[in-house]
């Protein structure tokens, strides 16, 4: 399976490509940051939500 294209995610917990506990997603990715807050807040995010993610110094 192979996937591209533009996307922003935010990982916060097992993916389908996961194996265990762990954290895989499907493809290449850049990190660019990580989540400074309990990552549970996400279970409660719509589809379609709008969220603000801020940089922290």
């Amino acid at each position: 399976m192979k996937f591209s294209g533009k996307a922003f995610c935010i990982f916060f917990g097992p993916t389908p490509a996961s194996q265990g506990d762990e954290i895989r997603p499907a493809s290449a990715v850049n990190i660019v940051g990580k989540v400074a807050v309990n990552a549970g807040v996400f279970q409660s995010v719509q589809n379609g939500a709008t969220i603000v993610v801020e940089r922290v110094e």
